[in-house]
């Protein structure tokens, strides 16, 4: 095999002697395993065309591109952004469930004005809808950018959820592990986390803070932490999420990704004094590969990631 090996992994002696870090973080229980040689592992089942930007144009009549033809309404209307609308999703996962349709069909072709108003338009949206139904409350926003990070359509659309009861799952259980924190240790838990990757040179920022991850849940995950009572509004966090996504599309050629905008409830509730706004971003690799990006190991196991944090805090500048 060893011809094999040095065409694709560099040399033999780079498989025989292998460096693998486990690094985890003993209060939220994440924990990812980094493993520099599965990044040039060959992969099997490219896209035929191998033309990222010809495959989106080809989708260019979808129900999307007429969002107030091809989605239906809320009870309560539609909000117009700058650069969007929403829409109700037709395949609601709770309570309420909108898709924020972008004017733009690329979904790569965003800047910091589109975030802006992304960040704009699902509060104005969540707010109208906790109107209508005082007791949702937990308000979720989410992007997944083309086919690999789940979106089904590819037009350029955000999600937006809001619901009752506990907040989402991964986000009460931040909210737990902050409790504890506190009561424990006397710290503010997303605050240390930026702390620490700021010591280790892994993020950068003051009021805003913006890290590659050491327990990434998969490739490139970067956090951008405000500050407890922040606004995901205020333009100083949306230009923050902003840099983080040009800089992962223009520099490391990110092409399909996942965001998640973490905040508490949009009523007062006990116990979120100390959650400051968080946006958590994740590659999802090439949308011309057809192997899954997740496996056993990221479902029921230690997610593997082949990228290094230092590569990726470079990159954002």
């Amino acid at each position: 095999m060893e011809p094999w090996l040095t065409r694709v992994f560099g040399s033999a002696e780079a498989v025989r002697e292998q460096r693998l870090i486990k690094v985890s973080n003993r209060v939220t229980g994440e924990a990812t395993l980094f493993a520099p040689l599965r990044a040039r592992r060959p992969i099997d089942g490219a896209s035929a065309s191998g033309d990222l930007a010809a495959e989106i144009a080809d989708t260019a009549d979808d129900p999307f591109c007429d969002p107030e033809s091809g989605t239906p309404a809320h009870e309560f209307g539609r909000v117009r952004g700058r650069r969007m609308i929403t829409g109700a999703n037709a395949a609601a996962a709770d309570a309420y469930h909108a898709v924020l349709v972008f004017d733009e069909h690329d979904p790569l072709a965003f800047d910091a004005d589109l975030v802006a108003d992304l960040f704009a338009t699902g509060r104005e949206w969540a707010e109208r809808a906790q109107r209508a139904d005082p007791s949702a409350t937990n308000y979720l926003a989410l992007w997944n950018c083309l086919w690999r990070a789940g979106g089904s359509i590819v037009h350029g659309h955000a999600q937006a959820l809001l619901g009752s009861g506990p907040h989402y799952a991964r986000l009460e259980r931040f909210r737990q592990d902050a409790q504890t924190y506190q009561a424990t240790h006397g710290a503010n838990l997303a605050a240390d986390l930026g702390a620490m990757h700021l010591d280790l040179g892994l993020a950068a920022g003051t009021t805003v803070i913006t890290l590659a991850s050491l327990t990434p849940i998969k490739e490139r995950e970067v956090l951008v932490i405000g500050q407890p009572g922040m606004d995901e509004r205020d333009r100083s966090f949306t230009d923050a999420v902003a840099r983080v996504l040009v800089a992962s599309r223009d520099r490391l050629g990110v092409r399909s990704f996942n965001l998640a905008l973490w905040r508490p409830p949009l009523a007062a509730a006990d116990g979120w004094d100390g959650i400051p706004p968080i946006v958590r971003i994740v590659d999802r690799g090439d949308p011309l590969q057809r192997p899954s990006d997740i496996g056993a190991m990221e479902l029921y196991g230690t997610p593997i990631v082949g990228s290094d944090p230092y590569d990726v805090i470079a990159a954002l500048g």
